[in-house]
């Protein structure tokens, strides 16, 4: 727990104690969701405050020294209704008038209780001082936002609360060491959170099912004043019926209701009955937080009809290969009535089949209008099915709520069952060389009507049969999902177009000096029946192996392309490319000058030709030994510059050192060349 001030001593011993015996509140009044409803001509006493801790709460931030997170220590929860705008005022006064009681409201208007744990936004005022005494809002208050911490004021200002909005008011005791109570009372302010209507009876509704009558009034009055002998009501209707009992189950979670259920004492047969407020033995008649009774002699009529007869109310649905049936009727059954091994009910149709077990769905009264009958095993086919209902091997046939028997007469219920469906299908394929055609069909068998294909390339289809035209090779996939409105199934499967034929070959790239062989090998593969070369030459050929060739270029380097086409028995051909580079020269040399002057002669200095040159090392120095210029790359070129600025002219030495490509022969050469501008 992190508390929201600090003392100068014992405050880390207090703090693992609180921590260590703190335990979640579970008491009706410590949760927003339970909160104590109230009333503004009352006062309200909290004899003790058990220990608790459950949330953080949020609200303004502070940044007072000693302040700490705001916790619902300890809390109690008291909700109210603003009947008239204005300021709202209160005071809580602890037993122990040292302890330290903390508060905070919110608004919680069309909000759920817990949502104070976690919307800042239903804040409107607050006090976490850490001094003990009696706190509150009042006229003495200068400020809605009170933070915690030792000094901080015991009393907060007023806040402005609003006609019609409902309020959550948190009281968190921090000083956890003490159970001591405090007392709570609404004084000062001009706003008015007294009901000031009285609670009236709004209806009644008798359950044969347990012999009961359910009662509804208008607003919800305190669980205290409610007789749980059911001495509140009494029969106006003669007959000698009495109510013998009365309870809530809104008063298991809270404080007040506004629904209850009287126990009668026998069963009256159906007509017309009459019930009325009166004092109770516990000297009172029902009434709310404020003490506005419900008035004596308000009456209640109902009816209690005769009990309906219950039939099968509509013909029965299935799903896909269903291994149970659900059965509707007009009106609930006793779920007591039905027999488990579902005797109740027998089943005919176009294949044998039982049923196995039945069971209701439900309610809290133990009642239900729908039986769900298991089957021996799925049906997969078609059909019309009959459930008939009968009497069950317990001895008896269904009951309804009121104890009448279902089975007065023979009652059935005709299920239709669809086919199952199978989503395979089948293709056909031409091949065309590279241009594959499958067609695609799905027998449509089982009353399928409806079909949806994926492909691979992601596009889809929804007919029954599709054409598909693939011009690349690989494998293919497809996807077909089918239905009939009921059933559905899924299949896939895949093509693998192989590739039959391919033209390929290999040859160096180059570059290639003048004199020397270009040789192209095949690696061709398929039932090739003809070969085509064209060396990029000039020169053609149909042997099935390339021929050796020479290239003289024009320019200094030129590419040129070497094309095979191959074809086979079904006529089908393919093409594979690939371009080679000759030059004019591969003589390695070094200009003995060169003039950097952008003309677009000879302004740079480099070895020329070094095409076959490998490990090749090439460095400038000035007439001083000085290193301008080094390279590894024959193809970067000095520029005459050193450092960004231009180098002096005059004659500079180079060196050269490499090893030839073909040979293996290591090479140094030295030289000067002139840089003339």
């Amino acid at each position: 727990m992190l508390l929201k001030k600090f003392f100068l001593y014992l405050i880390t011993v207090l703090a693992l104690l609180k921590t260590a015996t703190a335990q979640n509140c579970t008491s009706i009044g410590q949760t927003p969701s339970t909160a104590f409803p109230v009333c503004g001509t009352k006062s309200f006493i909290q004899k003790s405050v058990p220990v608790c801790e459950t949330h953080d709460i949020p609200g303004p931030n502070c940044n007072i020294p000693g302040d700490g997170t705001h916790t619902d220590v300890n809390p109690y929860w008291y909700k109210f209704t603003c009947y008239t705008s204005g300021t709202l005022g209160f005071t809580i006064t602890p037993n122990t008038l040292s302890d330290d009681y903390d508060w905070q409201l919110f608004d919680i208007t069309n909000k759920t209780p817990d949502a104070v744990f976690s919307n800042k936004s239903l804040y409107v005022c607050m006090n976490w001082s850490g001094e003990g005494g009696i706190t509150g809002a009042s006229a003495a208050g200068t400020s809605l936002d009170v933070c915690g911490g030792p000094g901080q004021p015991l009393f907060s200002k007023m806040p402005t609360i609003t006609k019609g909005h409902e309020y959550l008011l948190l009281i968190s005791h921090f000083d956890g060491d003490s159970q001591s109570g405090y007392s709570l009372a609404f004084d000062g302010g001009t706003a008015d959170i007294t009901d000031p209507a009285v609670p009236e009876l709004l209806s009644a509704t008798y359950r044969c099912i347990n012999n009961t009558i359910k009662v509804a009034i208008s607003r919800k009055v305190a669980c205290s004043t409610l007789a749980a002998d059911g001495s509140d009501f009494t029969f106006v209707t003669p007959g000698g019926y009495q109510i013998t009992g009365a309870s809530s189950t809104q008063c298991g979670v809270g404080f007040d209701f506004d629904t209850l259920t009287l126990t009668l004492n026998s069963t009256p047969p159906p007509g017309d009955y009459i019930i009325a407020a009166q004092l109770g033995t516990d000297g009172n008649t029902l009434a709310n937080t404020c003490g506005n009774p419900v008035s004596v002699g308000d009456t209640l009529h109902f009816r209690i009809g005769a009990p309906p007869v219950i039939t099968v109310i509509s013909e029965g649905v299935t799903g896909c290969a269903p291994n149970e049936l659900k059965i509707a009727l007009s009106s609930d059954v006793r779920c007591s009535s039905i027999s488990p091994n579902g005797s109740d009910f027998s089943i005919t149709g176009p294949e044998a089949i039982s049923i196995t077990a039945a069971y209701g769905l439900c309610d809290s009264d133990n009642l239900t209008d729908t039986v769900v009958v298991q089957l021996s095993h799925p049906i997969y086919n078609k059909g019309d099915y009959t459930v008939t209902l009968k009497s069950g091997t317990d001895g008896n046939v269904l009951v309804g709520e009121c104890g009448q028997p279902v089975q007065q007469y023979a009652q059935a219920v005709i299920f239709h069952t669809a086919d199952t469906v199978n989503a395979d299908f089948s293709y056909t394929s031409e091949i065309n060389c590279k241009i594959n055609t499958v067609d695609f069909i799905h027998d449509g068998d089982h009353d399928v009507n409806s079909w949806q294909w994926t492909f691979g390339d992601s596009t889809t289809a929804t007919t029954q049969e599709v054409e598909k035209v693939y011009n690349t090779y690989g494998i293919k996939t497809a996807s077909l999902i089918v239905s009939n409105g009921v059933c559905s199934d899924t299949a896939f499967d895949s093509i693998n177009f192989e590739q039959t034929l391919n033209a390929d070959f290999f040859v160096d790239p180059g570059p290639y000096c003048p004199l020397d062989v270009v040789m192209p090998k095949d690696s061709s593969y398929g039932n090739i029946i003809r070969y085509f070369w064209d060396y990029g030459n000039g020169v053609t050929s149909i042997s099935p192996s390339g021929e050796p060739q020479q290239y003289f270029p024009t320019s200094k380097e030129q590419q040129y392309l070497i094309r095979l086409i191959v074809e086979d028995e079904l006529h089908c051909k393919d093409t594979a490319d690939h371009y080679i580079t000759a030059v004019t020269s591969c003589y390695i040399d070094v200009p003995t000058a060169f003039s950097p002057n952008n003309d677009g002669v000879n302004d740079y200095l480099y070895p020329l030709n070094a095409y076959k040159a490998i490990d090749l090392y090439f460095a400038v120095y000035n007439r001083i030994g000085q290193l301008v210029f080094e390279t590894t790359d024959w193809t970067r070129r000095w520029d005459g510059n050193v450092k960004g600025e231009p180098a002096d002219i005059g004659t500079y030495v180079w060196m050269l050192r490499y090893t030839m490509k073909d040979s293996g022969k290591k090479i140094f050469r030295k030289g000067t060349s002139t840089l003339i501008r």
